[in-house]
């Protein structure tokens, strides 16, 4: 996996010299982890460790599906530099335990989360190396910590799956209700206020052109947009231009892409509408688990003055990438396979967002009070801009969190 990973990563990669890193020493590391390694686990992390070496956000080691389906029953996220819990899993040992939204993490199996590792922890504990449960010290939203041991729930599958048709139905269903929940978590949610007021929680850049064509008509009858992408981790360009075009009447350019091959050195740009546009006021959220494309609308929209940007800083991982994906095996397969970048994006202010993200025009962050309550004072603040008055009772009920199916 090492050797044909690291192959392409020497031939796609946007920075011919790996940003200065000695890779085939890095490499010859990572192969004498590997010899030494005590199980697949960490046999596999020394393959993770060795994309890792390169900081991007975008370039990463995609290991084969486990067996099982994993869920700690609970969420956590970066408000500004704190990390709180913000989703607990009805009837999950998390909420048996006591866990509760507005809980702020202070460590997580000995490590505390901060803006610059949360993601890895988090790619660590749920892809890499699942935990049967992890210890957490935390602190309450009156101050008061405590530890507390959260086992994870664990449903078991076979190890391997039929997919012929012949006898496997049964895995082949199991794939189609899987996507077919994830449809239904991703689809956008819309909330309208008479003709002042649309708004649209966009949770990822996976619609087609027709789809946000949609979107846009219906908020062309508002005079105001409230576009949430508190939550985003980007997706598809092609939908991020779609709706760049959506709210602007002329051709936009988005930045400069800047990559190694030829056709990934050109202008980013999304076209002209004409008058098929929304010109009313834009509003647009975003927190620290935007991402990607989310963060290139909101930083399109800041620089061209279109609207205003509330919320956290983003994310700061803003690269295009490509998946390669590989297989090892004939009759029975093993997949496994990697994200590669293949370009960054500087923006039309000469800045790239990786490892800085967006930062708000005004930064509107909920308490840990908020939290347990259930309360979105930006929200509040968003429609208050937009002459719709909220309370943050009603503004946290908008969109209530929906948790994938067990």
């Amino acid at each position: 996996m090492l050797t044909v990973i690291s192959a392409d990563i020497k031939k796609h990669y946007y920075d011919p010299k790996l940003h200065g890193l000695d890779w085939d020493a890095t490499i010859e590391k990572a192969k004498a982890s590997i010899d030494g390694a005590d199980g697949i686990n960490r046999a596999l992390s020394s393959v993770a460790g060795a994309l890792d070496a390169l900081n991007d956000s975008h370039t990463f080691f995609l290991p084969p599906p486990r067996p099982f389906r994993h869920d700690y029953g609970w969420q956590m996220q970066m408000v500004g530099n704190r990390c709180f819990v913000t989703q607990v899993r009805p009837g999950s040992d998390a909420e048996a335990k006591g866990l509760k939204s507005g809980d702020e993490v202070l460590s997580v199996n000995g490590f505390a989360p901060i803006r610059d590792n949360l993601w890895k922890m988090e790619y660590v504990f749920n892809t890499l190396r699942p935990q049967g449960g992890l210890h957490l010290r935390l602190r309450s939203p009156a101050g008061a910590e405590r530890q507390v041991d959260v086992m994870a729930s664990i449903k078991q599958f076979s190890r391997v799956k039929n997919l012929t048709g012949e006898g496997g139905a049964q895995d082949v269903w199991d794939i189609i209700r899987e996507d077919e929940n994830e449809i239904k978590l991703n689809r956008a949610r819309e909330v309208e206020f008479g003709g002042d007021l649309l708004i649209i929680k966009f949770p990822r850049f996976s619609f087609t052109e027709s789809e946000v064509e949609k979107m846009i008509g219906n908020a062309r009858k508002h005079k105001a947009l409230i576009l949430d992408l508190r939550g985003n981790p980007g997706g598809s360009v092609d939908t991020m231009k779609y709706l760049v075009s959506g709210v602007f009447e002329q051709e936009i350019k988005i930045g400069d892409q800047v990559g190694r091959e030829k056709d990934m050195n050109k202008p980013m740009v999304a076209k002209s509408r004409g008058h098929n546009h929304f010109a009313g006021k834009l509003i647009v959220l975003a927190d620290s688990r935007s991402a990607s494309a989310a963060e290139l609308f909101s930083r399109v929209v800041q620089i061209e003055k279109r609207g205003i940007v509330l919320g956290d800083q983003t994310s700061g991982s803003v690269m295009e990438s490509k998946r390669y994906s590989y297989k090892i095996g004939s009759d029975t397969v093993v997949f496994y396979g990697a994200s590669i970048t293949v370009a960054d994006l500087v923006m039309n202010d000469g800045k790239s967002l990786e490892h800085t993200g967006v930062v708000p025009d005004e930064t509107i962050l909920p308490t840990a009070a908020d939290l347990a309550g259930g309360l979105d004072p930006v929200m509040v603040r968003a429609a208050e801009t937009a002459g719709v008055k909220l309370s943050p009772e009603e503004a946290g009920r908008l969109f209530p969190y929906e948790w994938p199916k067990n």
